[in-house]
This record gives C-alpha cells, sequence and structure tokens, in this order.
C-alpha cells in the first residue's frame, strides 16, 4: 500500500477543512438581532442558521482530528492496520475513507453493539 498516496490525499483534506472553518467563525457567532426592526421568525430563521453552522464547524473539528490521528498513524507505521483485530483494512476502504480506524468486518460489529 502506498501510505505516501494518503499521506497527500489526508493533508489536502486537512487544508480544505481548515480553509473551510476559517472562513465560516464569523459565521457561527452570537446572533444579535434588532428585534424592533427584524421579525420574531426572522430571528428564530439566524438561530437555526447559527445552530446548523455549529454543527457542522464541530464535525469539521471532528474530521480534522481524526486527520491528525491517520497522519500519526502513517508516520508510526500503524496506518491501514485494524484498531480492532490488526489485520489489513482493504485499501479500497481507506481510498473511501483514508481516516478509516477499523476493518469492515470490526467496523460492522462496533457499529451493532
Amino acid at each position: 500500500m502506498d501510505t505516501e498516496q494518503f499521506k497527500a490525499l489526508l493533508l489536502q483534506q486537512q487544508k480544505s477543512l481548515m480553509d473551510v472553518l476559517e472562513s465560516g467563525k464569523s459565521a457561527a457567532g452570537t446572533v444579535k438581532l434588532d428585534q424592533t426592526s427584524v421579525g420574531r421568525l426572522s430571528r428564530m430563521d439566524a438561530m437555526q442558521s447559527q445552530a446548523m453552522l455549529q454543527e457542522a464547524s464541530r464535525r469539521r473539528q471532528q474530521s480534522l482530528r481524526d486527520i491528525s490521528k491517520a497522519l500519526a498513524r502513517i508516520d508510526s507505521g500503524d496506518y491501514g492496520l485494524c484498531e480492532e483485530c490488526g489485520e489489513q483494512i482493504a485499501e479500497k476502504r481507506l481510498q473511501i475513507n483514508p481516516t478509516a480506524r477499523y476493518c469492515i468486518e470490526c467496523s460492522s460489529k462496533l457499529e451493532t453493539a
């Protein structure tokens, strides 16, 4: 398996996520609307949008943590090995999700447990 290919992919994803997080910081801030000039529904819409932006940001941050862990596994030589059973993770699975920590069998078992 060519870990350099996966490392390049992970670094590209990391940069992309960091750029998106940086550009979205101001949009996820506290909603402040003047109630006298903006209706109650507009404020509720703004608060809902804020909540959705905050959740998207949380997910991006989790993805960044997953990418960092995958890069650490590449550096340590453990990349591509299932953390549960120690078997090789299918390369096609890693191509779809380069941060995968478990083989398909262990992942299925852990999801149903």
